[in-house]
């Protein structure tokens, strides 16, 4: 464990949740790159070992006072919104709160209240600050391009995750769930399938206990049919491991039909994998419509099963979907400019006065 100096940490950044997710996934990722520039520690009930964290017993223990006076608490989730407001008000802790927003959607009573208390507030993206009723600062989530970037022999890579080492290898990964629109992905892919007989689409994620019925349903559509042995349904993975799985693919969809951001697009293009996702969450900022992929309507399931035909259709339009993606990430979805730009409103907390 990347243990840090709790008497030198200025920023926390709490996730309180044990499962992978997209929240997880950037405090993982963010936090490491950011360590560089100032003294940030994550801390919850797990996270991987190279992350400079500080243990949940140690938020009560720690020094009330921060190296300059005050530290900044980043919350991304309610229960750690409460969690610095408990430390502040119950535990004495001088805290600035923060919270990072990625819903496009109403919030409720409580959660507009939580966002209220917060001394700055950060929206993923445009459309998700119109649903705030406090001012907040766009900052875009980012991606590692050095950890996220193409496998040097894709052959040799599927061969060593037990795929097929040539064919066609469409993914969709993420929670298993309507919301994700894994049905969607599942139905458009029925045709694919019948129409190639060497594609394969690839589905990785977790179901939860009220999704498995859901998940099952799926695996009996497609065995109903006859696809079932290329509709592969892959076991969640770590997130330090992620990156090997769009690496091996041809084509990464996104078929969401709601999303608050929506980080696996830009993940595939920085892997340059071209990407074809629905019009929802900030999908429309990260994929370009006719160059690094294509964009749907949401829950438009024939649309969404014509732009993967029409693309496995046209060769040459895929590769150059494939050399536009990764160009297209490095220069506007870098994890180091969401790291400068959190840092910059981090600073600026710990320099205003009481």
């Amino acid at each position: 464990m990347t243990a840090v100096d709790i008497a030198k940490v200025r920023v926390i950044a709490p996730n309180f949740k044990r499962r992978l997710s997209g929240v997880t996934a950037t405090v993982v990722r963010l936090v490491p790159i950011q360590s560089r520039d100032i003294s940030i520690a994550a801390t919850g009930p797990v996270m991987p070992a190279h992350v400079p964290q500080i243990s949940l017993s140690q938020l009560l223990t720690m020094p009330r006072h921060g190296p300059d006076g005050v530290r900044v608490w980043h919350a991304r989730r309610n229960v750690e919104m409460i969690g610095g407001l408990a430390l502040k008000h119950l535990a004495r802790k001088r805290l600035r709160l923060m919270f990072t927003s990625a819903s496009q959607r109403s919030q409720s009573g409580l959660t507009k209240w939580l966002i209220r208390q917060m001394d700055a507030v950060v929206a993923t993206s445009d459309r998700t600050a119109a649903y705030l009723e406090v001012p907040a600062k766009v900052i875009m989530h980012g991606i590692d391009t050095q950890e996220y970037a193409p496998a040097p022999d894709r052959a040799a890579l599927r061969e060593t995750h037990g795929l097929p080492r040539s064919g066609i290898l469409i993914g969709c990964y993420g929670r298993i769930r309507a919301q994700k629109g894994t049905d969607a992905f599942v139905e458009a892919m029925v045709p694919v399938l019948k129409q190639h007989p060497t594609a394969h689409a690839l589905i990785m994620g977790r179901a939860t206990d009220k999704h498995r019925a859901f998940e099952h349903s799926l695996k009996d559509r497609a065995k109903a049919e006859g696809v079932e042995s290329r509709m592969l349904f892959l076991p969640e993975v770590p997130v330090e491991r992620m990156a090997d799985w769009y690496r091996v693919l041809d084509l990464y969809v996104a078929p969401q039909r709601w999303e608050g951001f929506g980080l696996t697009p830009i993940e595939a293009m920085a892997c340059g994998v071209p990407v074809i996702a629905t019009r929802v969450g900030a999908f429309e900022a990260l994929v370009v419509d006719g160059q690094t992929g294509a964009l749907v309507p949401p829950d438009d399931i024939p649309a969404l099963g014509a732009e993967i035909l029409a693309a496995l259709a046209a060769p040459p339009t895929l590769t150059q979907w494939a050399a536009a993606a990764r160009p297209h990430i490095i220069e506007h979805f870098s994890i180091e400019r969401e790291a400068a730009d959190l840092i910059a409103l981090y600073r600026d907390l710990l320099a205003r006065k009481d």
